[in-house]
């Protein structure tokens, strides 16, 4: 996966492979300096004692040590597991328990347990980037290449085990999504250590040999359209609720612009027609999870229908799905995906009857509805579970009310996700007790168990959560109580 990644830059050894962007300058990476960080960092993993096949944990924050810690593991063999800074130490726990890495990559200041595994420090894992190179190590593209975590609807989050041969897939989103060149400069306004930025930003920008563009951490949306002009970027990607921030300020001509690219959310109209009046260009969307990346896309050279999700990119395997059928054109059902499909997960590491229970004969369950025409077009038509979506992250409420049940003076909680405004959706907590309890106390007891995208903005006391007859909790009627 990791001589895929940078077989392209081999060949444009002093192009700029990388440009961490400010107002005020840039640091950049040429290929070549990139190639041989990524190496020496495997050099300097397989020195530790570390051996192809072990699991290393990353709590990195948001700089450039992540994307290279990320494909030093990769080339030397090893099963890197990228992880949000934000996440707690509670939630850090689990994951050591549930995979038993073998090694920790750490950033200072981001949170981790005391453990007994060696943690690798920023003074240890920079100074291996300037070892001699270690060689790729290669095998089986079905092989486990990396891990990623995801929330599951029964409240535990998932491993989610993926093969080296994941990269290959991501090729169909560059026609299909991109429209990606080997001259582009794509701009990616995520952080380093967010998955959506990992791939679209990075790993799929440096297969084409492309510029990736990231801006340092911190930056206010504001200045993303000043960076875009300034670094003469061609591509923009960011979720949803990026481009509505984008939006409130005055935004410069991008001349060298050619469109934006969104995944996270539903992209709205509104935004796309801001968008598209404020820069006379478009975004394009696409549609995907942790399980198989994005698989449906509209792009450019094709117009899609307005409030679809676009079209299966070529190369996928997809249906609609219903009682393990597939259905008529027009009928809604489940967006299912084929079990041959290249970008689609190994299973959930350590658990088979998780996994088992996702698929349907050969068929990955998505748990999203939808609709095909007859020209291929998705209409999306919600969750068939309770997943909230909270800053395009996607959010377990089971995870965050297991979480919170046994915070001091709550009989029981419920959380769903609200519709504060147009386009802004927060997560909020309704809790039954037998008095009024102090909100900021329970904010501040939510943040010290759940990262901060999961946890509630609002917690309301009511009397009693509205159920149905089987008592299963009705997260609609909680959308009726404020």
């Amino acid at each position: 996966m990791a001589a895929h990644v940078l077989a392209a830059g081999e060949a444009v050894p002093d192009k700029i492979a990388l440009a961490v962007v400010k107002p005020t300058g840039a640091e950049r990476w040429s290929y070549a300096r990139l190639i041989a960080a990524v190496r020496g960092t495997a050099a300097g993993l397989l020195s530790s004692g570390l051996q192809p096949g072990d699991i290393v944990l990353m709590r990195l924050g948001n700089t450039v040590d992540f994307p290279i810690a990320y494909l030093g593991a990769i080339a030397a063999g090893l099963v890197p597991v990228p992880s949000s800074a934000q996440l707690t130490v509670h939630e850090v726990t689990r994951i050591l328990d549930d995979l038993a890495p073998k090694a920790v990559l750490r950033a200072e200041n981001v949170p981790c347990p005391d453990t007994e595994i060696p943690v690798y420090g920023p003074a240890q894992f920079r100074a291996w980037r300037d070892l001699p190179g270690a060689d790729y190590h290669l095998g089986d593209p079905e092989r486990l290449g990396y891990i990623v975590y995801t929330s599951g609807t029964s409240g535990v989050p998932r491993a989610v085990g993926h093969a080296h041969r994941a990269i290959w897939a991501r090729q169909m989103m560059f026609e299909d999504w991109y429209g990606l060149r080997a001259d582009d400069r794509l701009l990616h306004a995520g952080a380093f250590n967010w998955t959506f930025t990992l791939g679209t930003g990075l790993m799929d920008p440096w297969t084409k040999g492309a510029t990736a563009l990231i801006p340092v951490a911190g930056t206010d949306p504001g200045q993303l359209p000043l960076l875009l002009k300034r670094n003469d970027a061609t591509l923009f990607a960011a979720a949803p609720g990026v481009y509505r921030q984008v939006l409130k300020s005055p935004i410069l001509p991008m001349p060298k612009l050619r469109h934006g690219l969104a995944a996270g959310e539903k992209l709205s109209e509104t935004i796309r027609e801001g968008w598209r009046t404020a820069t006379d260009t478009e975004i394009y969307e696409a549609f995907g999870m942790s399980e198989c990346s994005t698989f449906i896309s509209n792009a450019p050279g094709w117009a899609s229908a307005p409030g679809t999700l676009g079209r299966p990119q070529v190369g996928r395997h997809l249906a609609i799905l219903s009682e393990g059928a597939p259905v008529p054109r027009g009928v809604e059902g489940t967006i299912a995906i084929h079990r041959d499909d290249p970008g689609l997960m190994l299973g959930y590491i350590g658990a088979p009857k998780a996994t088992a229970a996702k698929f349907d004969g050969d068929w990955f369950l998505t748990g999203d509805q939808g609709a095909m025409d007859e020209d291929d077009q998705i209409t999306y038509l919600g969750r068939s579970d309770d997943m909230m979506n909270a800053g395009g992250y996607r959010v377990s409420p089971a995870e965050v009310e297991a979480a919170l049940a046994t915070l001091p003076g709550i009989i029981e909680i419920a959380v769903t996700d609200l519709a504060i405004k147009e386009d802004v959706r927060i997560i909020a907590a309704f809790y039954t007790a037998e008095t009024d309890l102090d909100e900021d106390s329970l904010k501040q007891q939510a943040a010290d168990r759940l990262a901060r995208y999961k946890c509630p903005r609002s917690f309301v006391r009511i009397d009693v959560l509205p159920r149905n007859p089987n008592g299963k909790i009705l997260r609609k009627a909680l959308k009726d109580l404020t």
